[in-house]
C-alpha cells in the first residue's frame, strides 16, 4: 500500500484518507521540508514578526534583499504601527499569497475609551458585535468607502483596565478592527480609539511559528557563509503549509507531469483523496510525498470520487510546480511507440 507517513506529518491526521489506487515509488520530486537549498527557499514562506514603523510592502521587500531573491509577497496588508503575523511567499510561494490574503484572521488589542464607562455597559456592548456586521472602510485606506458585510467569529473581552479594555477578535478578512473601536466608542457614548494591535493568526500562520527579521537574517547568513543550511530550513516553511487545511487529492507519480503541462486530473492519476473534498471546491493537488502540484476545482464530492471508472475529478486553477520536476511519462510512451 502507498506510504502516506509524510502526507500525515505535513497536513495532520484530522483528516480521513480514502485511497482508491496503488502506485510503487518512483523515486521523483522531494519531501517538503527535505527539497535541496535552492527549491527549498524558492518554495518557501516566512511567518514574519512585523515590527511596529515600517509598512508591510517595506518588510517585504527587506526580506527579499535578505535572501537574495527576484521575488516576494505578503499574505495581507498590516497597518505601519500595528505588528504580528506577516506571512512572505518567496519565489513560486508569492502567487500563493492570495490564499492568505481572503483567510480569516485574528488580533489581540487595546481600545481606549474616552471617558469612563461601566463594565456591564462594555460587556454590553461588546456582546452585539457577533456574526455578520456593517461597515464603511476608514478614510485612509486603500479600498473604496463603500458600505459592506464582514463577519466577527469571535470577540472576546480580555481584561478591562481602567479606560483600557484588552480583546481578542476572530474576523472575515478585510475586516477593519480600527473602525470596530472606534463604533464601539460610539456606542458606548464616550468615543474610543484604537492604541494597539496585533495580528496573531493569518489563515494557517500562528504565533507559534513566528520569527523576526534578526533571526531570519542570522539564518541566511550562516548558509551564505558556513554553507549551513539547516536554520534556514527552520525559519522558512514550505509552501504547503498554506494549504494545511485545504481538501486533497493525492495524484500518481506518473500523472504529475500531465498536470503541470495544464492537464486536468482523471480518475485513473488519483491515489486517493481526503473525505472532505466537495464539488465545486477548492482542493490542492498533492503528490503522494506531499508536495503542492496545484490548486484546482473539484467536480465531485469526496464520497462520489470513490465509485468513478473514468472521467476528470479537478481542473487546476493555478499550478505551483515547476515542470517536469516530474518527468512527462506520456513522451515515454511516444518514444516507445
Amino acid at each position: 500500500m502507498v506510504d502516506l507517513r509524510h502526507v500525515f506529518s505535513l497536513y495532520g491526521k484530522d483528516k480521513e484518507i480514502i485511497c482508491i489506487f496503488d502506485e510503487e515509488d518512483l523515486g521523483f520530486g522531494f519531501y517538503p521540508y527535505e527539497r535541496p537549498p535552492e527549491l527549498y527557499i524558492k518554495y518557501g514562506v516566512v511567518n514574519l514578526d512585523k515590527p511596529p514603523g515600517p509598512t508591510s510592502h517595506q518588510v517585504t521587500t527587506w526580506v527579499k534583499n535578505i535572501l537574495g531573491v527576484s521575488k516576494t509577497g505578503h499574505g495581507g496588508t498590516l497597518d505601519p504601527m500595528v505588528t504580528g503575523v506577516l506571512p512572505i511567499g518567496i519565489e513560486k510561494s508569492t502567487a500563493a499569497m492570495r490564499y492568505i490574503v481572503g483567510s480569516s484572521k485574528e488580533y489581540v488589542g487595546v481600545i481606549r475609551l474616552h471617558g469612563d464607562v461601566s463594565r456591564e455597559e462594555i460587556n454590553e456592548v461588546f456582546s452585539i458585535f457577533r456574526g455578520r456586521i456593517y461597515q464603511r472602510p476608514p478614510q485612509r485606506s486603500s479600498v473604496r468607502r463603500k458600505l459592506r458585510t464582514r463577519a466577527i467569529y469571535d470577540l472576546e473581552i480580555v481584561e478591562i483596565d481602567g479606560r483600557d479594555i484588552l480583546f481578542r477578535v476572530h474576523c472575515e478578512s478585510g475586516f477593519y478592527v480600527r473602525k470596530l473601536a472606534h463604533d464601539i466608542g460610539l456606542i458606548l457614548g464616550v468615543e474610543a480609539h484604537l492604541s494597539e494591535l496585533r495580528r496573531t493568526k493569518a489563515g494557517p500562520f500562528t504565533e507559534d511559528t513566528i520569527i523576526d527579521m534578526y533571526t531570519l537574517y542570522a539564518a541566511v547568513y550562516e548558509w551564505k557563509e558556513n554553507d549551513e543550511f539547516k536554520y534556514l530550513r527552520k525559519v522558512i516553511q514550505p509552501i504547503e503549509v498554506i494549504f494545511k487545511d485545504f481538501p486533497k487529492i493525492i495524484v500518481k507519480d506518473t500523472a504529475v507531469a500531465s498536470i503541470t503541462y495544464g492537464a486536468s486530473l482523471k480518475v485513473p492519476g488519483i491515489i486517493g483523496f481526503t473525505n472532505d473534498v466537495k464539488k465545486d471546491s477548492r482542493v490542492a493537488l498533492i503528490t503522494k510525498k506531499g508536495e503542492l502540484i496545484a490548486v484546482g476545482i473539484s467536480l465531485y464530492n469526496a464520497n462520489d470520487i470513490s465509485n468513478l471508472d473514468k472521467g476528470v475529478v479537478a481542473v487546476s486553477e493555478r499550478v505551483f510546480m515547476e515542470r517536469d520536476l516530474y518527468p512527462p511519462m506520456w513522451r515515454k510512451k511516444e518514444g516507445q511507440a
